[in-house]
């Protein structure tokens, strides 16, 4: 299966709502009216595209419409060029640098921080690099036996301690343990916590300062986390998370389940972070890296 046909399979649910909405508008009439301009304007606020990227596409289909330009270009087609413009050239892949490269994953509860960390893991193998997991989320038991069953099923090194252990603790015997087996990629799961929840984010704050004495330059990405189906609830979250802890990119995990899937485009041209990877599945192979092209094409696709 191409690149291609698996972002149009795991965007289907918004792909299906959004064009079959924006091609009703257009069928109506050879002219837009100021009714259809509101309509699709809705349609697009309605799929998380979120109001600066639903005001630029709505401005071209004005200029284009108005110049009688709607021989040449379709709506589907301004709304497609307008995303790849904003996305840019975002493109998924992973920092690598001299010795263990450290991706820390961040981000709320339930968004898929330990199923991610271990899908990157599996792609890195794959890709022919040692990688290693650290279970830093101590809060949820649960995430430290996950982990586990994913290291063991994938065949990647786990370090991992107790429930209610110190997370700094256990990044830090992760760094020493990169450092001692020759890792190329340590991936550190940390706990879901919320971004108005100060005391936590000062303890995530803590966790990066420990691996980062341990290894120059540590974590080298720290990707957020987010679930797609919150919508653009998840700026916020971007945001707050950004302020504590820099970011590097943005994973964005079960797109394949909503119809808000214009949410990756409106959180990435407010923030200007990278997309580096999106969630299609729940299987080891479903986390595929970014892409622009693909990803605008999947979402406004003509059958």
């Amino acid at each position: 299966m191409g690149l291609f046909t698996k972002f149009y399979s795991g965007l289907k649910k918004t792909q299906s709502k959004l064009s079959t909405e924006i091609r009703r508008i257009v069928t109506r009439s050879p002219k837009l009216t100021e009714d259809d301009i509101e309509e699709l304007e809705a349609a697009l606020l309605t799929s998380d595209m979120g109001l600066a990227v639903t005001q630029r596409i709505i401005a071209v289909v004005r200029e284009t419409y108005e110049s009688g330009g709607t021989q040449e270009r379709s709506l589907l087609d301004i709304a497609q060029a307008e995303v790849v413009s904003c996305l840019g050239d975002s493109t998924g892949h992973l920092a690598k640098c001299d010795g263990p490269t450290v991706v820390s994953l961040v981000g709320v509860n339930g968004t898929g921080k330990t199923t991610t960390a271990a899908k990157l893991a599996h792609r890195v193998k794959a890709e022919g690099y040692r990688p290693m997991l650290a279970a830093c989320d101590t809060f949820r038991a649960a995430a430290i036996e996950q982990l586990n069953l994913w290291g063991t099923r994938l065949d990647i090194p786990v370090v991992s301690s107790n429930y209610g252990a110190d997370p700094a603790s256990i990044a830090h015997d992760a760094a020493n343990s990169a450092l001692g087996k020759d890792i190329d990629y340590l991936f550190v799961d940390t706990a879901g916590r919320l971004h108005t929840k100060h005391n936590l984010m000062r303890e995530l704050e803590k966790l990066h300062r420990v691996i980062g004495d341990k290894i120059d330059g540590a974590p080298h990405e720290t990707l957020l986390v987010i679930d797609a189906s919150t919508g653009m609830n998840a700026l916020n979250q971007a945001q707050e998370f950004n302020k504590s802890v820099p970011l590097t990119g943005l994973v964005i995990t079960k797109l394949d389940g909503t119809s808000k899937g214009g949410m990756a485009v409106a959180i990435q041209h407010e923030l200007d972070l990278p997309i580096k990877f999106i969630g299609l599945g729940e299987q080891p192979d479903d986390l595929h890296p970014f892409s622009t092209t693909e990803y605008a094409r999947a979402l406004f696709f003509e059958e």
